[in-house]
């Protein structure tokens, strides 16, 4: 009976074709969608997860990594001073205003500001140059797929950030998150200067011809008349400068749920104390809950196994319809109902193996593709990989149900029917 499916299945291979790209389009929707999604939280709390810290010390209004409010690099000192801490680091995380050097458009950016000879937080997969370049005044890194959007190229091009310039010391690769401005990585000092970069105004006034006084306004960067060698390096940070978060690494042996209740009576009420995981929750749930994109990617999943059932099922019907005549032969000799059904079935299963193996591979290339060149994570995990193949197979036995309806009604008498 084997063969009679296969040979079913292949007999029109028009149909079959048709068949497949269906069964292809449903996989790679579904892959797709379900990959850019779990990529997509991931990738949310990028920093997070790969920061050393055990505990990190956010404003008490915080929303998300992003969202939130300064604190005093006080902080960082007082934290220091609690029991079962063992090192305690500034982090800046600030939106600022960068001009590329080849249109001299601005674009929003995140700076990333951490300590180059700490230990709780660095860049990551450096490709391209070396830490140390970040203990330069005015040297930044920057992920390789943003490369293009900030109009960099090589290590040494410079261009301006917060009107100050910025010279690309070294490249990073996988360290860029989708949800968020295009990441600079940079030393604390150097992130101070570049957040904190005063606007310049300007006030001309004239005589009108009609002796009307008429005063217009300009605004440009501080130091966008300077030459570089007359800006001086970014001074250390004194107390008086915000900063973003202050991150912990306990003590060996320390329990993280006792040190965290000591870092939170110890502070003051401005700030909150959550552990690693608890903050990479809280930007995973903002993203995935608190906006639409969870429910959009679901809904075009779920449209490409509509679309695949649909597909499948109407070839499945119409390989019934035209072997009626065959099946009907079989019943006459009396194959049992189960014998037909399993026939269908198997075509089935076949229809979803040799759909989901080219689906399969177009997504992972497409999720190389992305990766490499937009910086955008379509995470496709074994265990993904696996679901979508059990909702294959059963997308496809699902259809052949339509199928099996139109045989059960199969009278054997159409054998002999002119």
């Amino acid at each position: 009976m084997a063969s009679l499916a296969r040979k079913n299945l292949f007999e029109d291979i028009p149909r079959f074709l048709v068949a497949q790209a269906g069964i292809m389009f449903a996989v790679s929707l579904v892959t797709i969608q379900n990959g850019i999604l779990t990529g997509f939280i991931r990738s949310s709390s990028v920093l997070i997860d790969h920061s050393k810290a055990d505990i990190w010390i956010a404003s008490k209004d915080m929303i998300h990594l992003e969202l939130t409010m300064p604190i005093s690099l006080e902080r960082v000192t007082q934290a220091q001073t609690v029991s079962g801490v063992e090192q305690a680091e500034a982090f800046i995380f600030r939106n600022a205003r960068w001009r590329d050097p080849v249109e001299n458009k601005i674009h929003a950016v995140t700076v990333v500001g951490s300590d180059p000879e700490g230990e709780l937080f660095s860049p990551w997969n450096i490709i391209k140059g070396d830490i140390n370049a970040l203990k330069q005044p005015y040297t930044i890194m920057v992920d390789e797929s943003k490369l293009d959007a900030l109009k960099l190229k090589n290590i040494g091009d410079i261009a301006k950030l917060g009107g100050l310039e910025a010279k690309l010391g070294g490249i990073t690769q996988g360290t860029q998150s989708i949800v968020s401005n295009s990441f600079v990585f940079t030393s604390l000092k150097n992130a101070n200067a570049y957040v904190n970069s005063p606007v310049k105004t300007q006030t001309r006034c004239q005589v009108q011809d009609n002796e009307d006084f008429q005063c217009t306004q300009s605004y440009e960067d501080q130091s966008s008349n300077q030459k570089s060698t007359d800006i001086p390096p970014p001074r250390a940070l004194n107390l008086a400068d915000p900063i973003t978060y202050v991150l912990i690494k306990a003590k060996p042996g320390q329990d993280l749920t006792q040190l965290k209740q000591k870092l939170d009576d110890a502070l003051p009420d401005d700030v909150q104390v959550l552990t690693r995981e608890e903050m990479s929750t809280v930007m995973r749930t903002f993203w995935q809950k608190r906006t639409g994109v969870g429910f959009v990617l679901s809904l075009g999943a779920a449209v490409g196994v509509l679309v695949g059932m649909v597909v499948v099922g109407q070839i499945l019907y119409s390989s019934v319809t035209d072997h009626l005549k065959e099946f009907g032969t079989l019943k006459a000799m009396g194959a049992s109902d189960w014998v037909i059904y399993g026939i269908i079935l198997e075509q089935a299963l076949w229809m979803a193996v040799l759909g989901y193996i080219p689906g399969m591979a177009l997504c992972l290339g497409v999720a190389s593709w992305a990766g490499a060149t937009q910086g955008i994570l379509i995470l496709i995990t074994p265990l993904s990989a696996l679901g979508v193949f059990g909702l294959t197979v059963a997308m496809c036995t699902g259809s052949a149900f339509f199928a099996i309806q139109k045989v059960t009604k199969v009278d054997p008498a159409i054998v002999f029917k002119a």
